[in-house]
């Protein structure tokens, strides 16, 4: 069986990523088995570049195919920030709440349509030697609430409010946010590239 990692230690990540993809014959991980993995700086200025970042970078070195995500959320209004700074828009990387008060206060006047966001998750597949075979983007559009709602999901999911639901990620059950999240729909794209690993076709 192929072992696949996404690039993270991020446990919620690789829940998700079970969710959606722990059907196929692949050997799902995360980072947990690597505890000397290098910690991969996201230097890039798009979500792309910083999913390909840990993609190539871990890949040579685990000598394991490795999917590079990167996720954030963007507010036009904002000028599309938090952006790729999401996970450290208050300036401690993953403090989601000193993110989340952060959030708040900037966007404290802004009303109606200038409250609309969208998540972005884009996943990079890299060979075991560092060559980038596929990538795909998703996104999830929304609106920002005026104060946290629901307990679930992480990052920004308690201000993200869902309107076709009329509830944030934080309210929504989990099998309902795996359906529709931006990163459930940038997995369902690179799914077919997947599968062909799985099946031990070539991906060159």
């Amino acid at each position: 069986m192929i072992r696949v990692v996404i690039g993270s230690r991020n446990k919620k990540k690789l829940k998700e990523m079970v969710a959606l993809l722990g059907d196929l014959n692949l050997d799902l991980t995360d980072l947990t088995p690597y505890p000397d993995a290098p910690e991969v700086e996201e230097t890039a200025d798009t979500f792309v570049g910083n999913a390909a970042l840990k993609a190539t970078q871990l890949a040579p070195v685990l000598g394991a195919w490795v999917i590079g995500e990167d996720s954030g959320l963007c507010v036009p209004a904002l000028g599309g920030a938090p952006g790729v700074y999401s996970a450290r828009y208050a300036g401690t990387h993953g403090d989601d709440q000193a993110n989340n008060d952060k959030l708040l206060r900037e966007m404290a006047a802004l009303t109606d349509a200038d409250r609309s966001a969208y998540y972005v998750s884009t996943a990079v597949l890299s060979d075991p030697t560092g060559k980038v075979v596929a990538s795909a983007e998703g996104r999830c559009h929304g609106t920002i609430v005026a104060e946290r709602r629901g307990a679930g999901g992480f990052g920004y999911d308690p201000l993200f409010l869902v309107p076709e639901h009329g509830k944030t990620f934080g309210e929504l059950a989990p099998e309902v946010k795996q359906q529709m999240s931006h990163r459930a729909k940038a997995f369902a794209e690179l799914r077919p590239v997947l599968e062909r690993l799985a099946r031990g076709e070539s991906l060159a």
